[in-house]
């Protein structure tokens, strides 16, 4: 009887040491701060004929 109480106070003992893991979500909304620069160039290669055609005609584009 001795034996049962013990190993029962034992088995009571090492219920409570279990770890336990929560999942809960935030109280704050999570922000995400993206600071993104984008430079760009663009560099085209055009024939001596359409060079002149543009420079003659600026209004094309």
């Amino acid at each position: 009887m001795k034996t049962n109480r013990l190993l029962l106070v034992c088995c009571g003992m090492l219920v409570g040491c279990v770890p336990r893991i929560e999942v809960a979500a935030p109280k704050e909304p999570i922000t995400i701060n993206m600071n993104v620069k984008i430079e760009h160039e663009i560099h085209i290669k055009v024939d001596k004929d359409v060079e002149a055609l543009l420079k003659n005609q600026s209004n094309l584009f």
